[in-house]
């Protein structure tokens, strides 16, 4: 159950990447000054990074680390 949620998540972020439904919108500008895929693509970093750090805190194999 666990390793099926995770590559569906990741499957989701793999698709969301590609924000095809912006692709043709210059306007609206978020705050009236950044175009929209831009700040798609800020929140997506920010979202993208949140998973990563997930990923590694809960599905890090514990067998890779070593203790010094």
């Amino acid at each position: 159950m666990k390793l099926a949620l995770v590559v569906i998540t990741i499957a989701v972020f793999y698709v969301l990447h590609q924000d095809w439904w912006n692709w043709s919108a210059a306007r609206p500008l978020a705050f009236g000054f950044l175009p929209v895929g831009l700040w798609y693509h800020a929140l997506y970093t920010i979202a993208a990074a949140l998973l990563m750090a997930a990923l590694v805190r809960w599905c890090w194999p514990s067998g890779l680390e070593r203790d010094e």
